[in-house]
């Protein structure tokens, strides 16, 4: 039952119309107004910001605000996977044989996420990890790895939350939201990076449209908060010895590693 309202709510919340008057708010001189607000309100580091919190013209800039290089850190080892994005990290697990995922007890495919079986196979009985962004975050995405890029493209029209309610009582967030997937590879090994839209706001704005990608630097960003999947191939990821789920994952910081 509790499901079934959930998803009728988000429904009839979740149209273009209710997205439209959104992003008409976020982008208005008004919700200059609301910026020191919202950030008292989720605790937000001033002090880690490049610019001064009065500079930002509205929400949306104060969104995709940018961070101080010297504020993060990253790891140095070549074949380290960094976390792309400031975030909780809420699940690590295998990929199934039949390339599903099983998150919160919500089974997702991983052939529906990436568009395809084909795309799906390569990934079968790999590594998967998810890391959300709050509202509280920094939206800016950045590489986790020196890649190639062997595909970029977008699936899906819609979304909806990518919170914890949203994996729980959702359908199909993960699989079905827009969404844009970059293929990476390292070294032979390929990564598959998704980067999901979350209620409302589908935008995720790629900045850097080049061939290669080099690890730490910005890449994309969210307009809202939202969440980053990543897919190893078998045998491929190691993770790092002591990370638990879900914990506070920092850009820059080593998530595991490629296995040669």
């Amino acid at each position: 039952m509790k499901q079934k309202i959930y998803r009728t709510l988000i429904e009839l919340t979740n149209g273009p119309f209710t997205a439209s008057l959104i992003k008409k708010l976020t982008h208005s001189k008004f919700s200059k107004h609301l910026i020191k607000s919202y950030a008292k309100h989720y605790r937000i580091n001033l002090d880690e910001m490049l610019e001064d919190i009065n500079s930002y013209e509205n929400l949306h800039h104060f969104f995709t605000r940018k961070l101080k290089e010297t504020v993060r850190l990253i790891d140095e080892n070549p074949d380290s996977i960094v976390s792309p994005v400031d975030g909780v990290l809420e699940d690590i697990g295998m990929i199934e044989a039949d390339s599903t995922i099983n998150v919160k007890n919500k089974v997702y495919s991983i052939a529906e996420m990436l568009g395809g079986k084909e795309r799906a196979a390569k990934y079968s009985k790999g590594t998967y990890l998810i890391l959300y962004l709050s509202p509280a975050h920094y939206h800016r995405i950045h590489s986790p790895i020196d890649a190639k890029i062997v595909k970029r493209y977008s699936l899906g029209s819609k979304s909806y939350p990518v919170n914890r309610l949203g994996l729980k009582y959702g359908n199909s967030t993960l699989s079905k939201n827009f969404r844009t997937v970059s293929e990476l590879e390292h070294n032979g090994k390929l990564i598959a990076m998704v980067k999901v839209g979350a209620m409302f706001i589908n935008s995720v704005e790629i900045m850097n449209q080049g061939h290669e990608w080099k690890k730490g630097e910005e890449v994309a960003y969210f307009s809202f908060g939202s969440t980053v999947v990543l897919l190893f191939e078998k045998n491929a990821f190691e993770l790092v010895e002591g990370i638990t789920v879900p914990s506070e994952i920092k850009v820059g910081q080593a998530l595991g590693k490629l296995n040669r």
